[in-house]
């Protein structure tokens, strides 16, 4: 009887490693063909620039706006197709145009929204020749502080009734803070960095704790990864889930239809690597191990909140040096998470708050717990340290399908894991994940 469970225990493995690797690449393959975020982020921050022009010394402009950001958002715009352009991002462009012919060939097309219109016909009065001794004011054509300050100081009105400076103060502060921020967890991410590394070539670091792992075989992680995270999180489940929350959402406006199928999404991935966790430690009983076999080890707190910002703090000047490094080297590869999209195009608060839920809370919590708490130990036990870290840090990166995320997600990956064995706990691995998620979501945020 023992080796027939065996047998159907390998079959079952085998048969879901097959599925998950025919499941990745159709996977990184699509990736390929979604959009990149990158541009649109870039252009944000342009617009972003145009805007904090007006509330900046000079002195600093060049250093944190570049020069001449209108010319910047010009170019930017002028790159996008005009079969893919936005209607805003088409009116905006017609206002920066010099060319009047080109003006009329980028207005040929209607737009849907009046107000657009109503600037259109502005801009073609002052085509024919038309003098404008009168713009409608801000709160008339309620167009966004952006698009009303080029709208009405091209067509030749002046700053006082066109710059929205209460706006402007506030854009440049999010600017700023969103380069900045940046910028000082990184130099105070690479002091951190070289004095560890200092401390570890003197020898003088403190031994870490013993890796404790579950009596589990690989076959068993083949189960969990493959077969409950993969196949039955990835694939079965969605399939079931989704059509029914498109049918009681349908009715609901798009943000928040997206935002509830991404939560609803999310959580049904976990039951089944959760349940297959269960299955596989329930009959294990960890003797004398403090935690337990995940070995959370909540308290004490204040030593997994330093441990947690410290390795972040690390993590980030490697994150975004092999995230430029690929970006020199093969250009934008494409494939963002579309959560990012998301965050990027919704400004309610209901689901930008369940889009938080998931990626700041249960994201860290399931991930940490499945391939920090199980898989990592286990790998450990099996092939060793460098070894164990490595081939996690790499399934980490391939289940999140992103190709163009995958070398980023890989570094990550490697400092979560390393985490993980610095500390001898998961706690401090699930805050330094929640934290990375978080403080990319309001940096989205701050942009959008």
């Amino acid at each position: 009887m023992r080796q027939a469970k065996t047998g159907w225990k390998w079959a079952i493995a085998l048969f879901s490693l097959l599925l998950t690797v025919l499941i990745w690449q159709q996977g990184l393959q699509e990736s390929f063909e979604r959009p990149s975020v990158a541009p649109k982020i870039s252009l944000m921050q342009t617009e972003m620039a145009v805007s904090a022009s007006s509330s900046l010394p000079k002195t600093i402009q060049k250093v944190f706006l570049g020069s001449e950001p209108q010319k910047k958002l010009y170019q930017a715009l002028s790159d996008i197709p005009l079969g893919q352009i936005e209607d805003r991002e088409r009116l905006l462009l017609a206002i920066l145009e010099e060319s009047e012919s080109e003006q009329k060939f980028i207005l040929k097309k209607d737009f849907n929204d009046k107000k657009f219109e109503t600037v259109k016909g502005y801009i073609l009065d002052r085509q024919k020749g038309k003098e404008l001794d009168k713009f409608p004011d801000f709160d008339e054509i309620e167009l966004d502080p952006l698009l009303y300050q080029i709208s009405c100081s091209n067509l030749g009105f002046t700053d006082e009734k066109c710059i929205n400076q209460k706006y402007n103060s506030l854009t440049a502060i999010r600017l700023l803070t969103s380069q900045l921020f940046p910028f000082f967890a990184s130099v105070i991410g690479s002091i951190f960095l070289i004095r560890y590394a200092f401390i570890f070539l003197r020898k003088k670091n403190t031994p870490w704790p013993e890796m404790i792992s579950p009596p589990l075989s690989v076959i068993d992680m083949v189960l969990l990864i493959s077969g409950g995270f993969v196949v039955i999180g990835e694939v079965i489940f969605p399939a079931l889930i989704i059509p029914i929350t498109d049918l009681l959402f349908n009715n609901l406006s798009s943000p928040l239809n997206q935002s509830l199928r991404v939560f609803i999404g999310y959580c049904s991935m976990t039951i089944a690597p959760l349940f297959i966790i269960r299955y596989q430690l329930m009959g294990l009983v960890p003797s004398g191990i403090d935690g337990g076999w995940l070995q959370w080890n909540i308290k004490p707190i204040k030593e997994g909140l330093f441990k947690s910002i410290s390795g972040w703090l690390m993590i980030m000047p490697l994150v975004l040096l092999i995230g430029w490094l690929m970006n020199e080297i093969i250009g934008d590869q494409g494939g963002s998470n579309p959560l990012l999209e998301l965050v990027l195009g919704s400004d309610e608060f209901f689901p930008l708050f369940l889009l938080l839920i998931t990626t700041v809370v249960l994201a860290p919590v399931f991930e940490e717990l499945v391939f920090r708490g199980i898989l990592l130990p286990v790998l450990v036990s099996k092939v060793g340290k460098a070894s164990g870290v490595l081939l996690s840090a790499l399934i980490f990166a391939l289940a999140h399908l992103s190709i163009g995320e995958l070398p980023p997600l890989f570094v990550l990956g490697i400092g979560l894991g390393l985490m993980r064995l610095s500390s001898g706990r998961l706690f401090p691995c699930a805050l330094m994940h929640s934290l990375w998620n978080g403080v990319t979501f309001i940096s989205l945020l701050l942009v959008a």
